[in-house]
């Protein structure tokens, strides 16, 4: 097997933003977000853009939702050493 390097970070993702990608990336606007997981529209809003705290529960809420794991959502910068994440 080929030796790989790990890309380069490029950018620091924040936990609001994290929210606001996967959001995107499942074609969900806030609104729609809202109604899957019975959080406000501004609150989602205010979670995406910093202003709110996501907090473990409302990571869980969203993780259900947006079908991942809620530690991508709290941890979006989180690096796993190469030997663990095999």
């Amino acid at each position: 097997m080929k030796e790989f390097r790990s890309a380069k970070k490029r950018t620091e993702v924040s936990v609001g933003e994290s929210v606001r990608i996967l959001r995107e990336l499942q074609e969900l606007s806030q609104s729609q977000l809202s109604a899957l997981t019975g959080i406000p529209q501004a609150t989602i809003s205010a979670i995406e853009n910093g202003r709110v705290n996501l907090g473990v529960e409302r990571a869980k809420v969203f993780a259900h939702a947006l079908q991942c794991h809620p530690a991508v959502l709290v941890f979006p910068g989180w690096e796993v050493p190469l030997a663990r994440a095999a």
